[in-house]
């Protein structure tokens, strides 16, 4: 069972940045893909970014340009760098690990509101 815990989100104005931060229980060596996901209120949950074992990344159109995603092996950890922040921004953002062996592990959630 691989625990994942998030941090790094809050309240920030419109233009401003965040980064969110991922760290699993166990090495990375075994995860095969890291992202994130976010649900705003009323909206299914939809996947935000991905990364793979490899460094290869893919993004949400919507986020492209704006939020950056990396990942940092020896501490187990995946960061998603949120710039240029808008309101439409605004979910509960969800950290989220596939194993080689196919398994899905999920992050808590973690709350980011962009607003005056």
């Amino acid at each position: 069972q691989v625990q994942l815990v998030e941090s790094g989100g809050g309240l920030v104005q419109p233009g401003g940045s965040l980064r969110l931060s991922c760290t699993a229980s166990e090495s990375t060596f075994s995860i095969y893909r890291m992202g994130w996901y976010r649900q705003a209120p009323g909206k299914e949950r939809e996947w935000v970014a991905t990364i793979v074992d490899s460094g290869i990344t893919s993004y949400q159109d919507s986020v492209k340009g704006r939020f950056t995603i990396s990942r940092d092996n020896a501490k187990n950890t995946v960061y998603l760098q949120m710039n240029s922040l808008k309101p439409e921004d605004t979910a509960v953002y969800y950290c989220y690990v596939r194993m080689s062996s196919g398994t899905v592990y999920w992050g808590q959630g973690i709350q980011v509101t962009v607003s005056p």
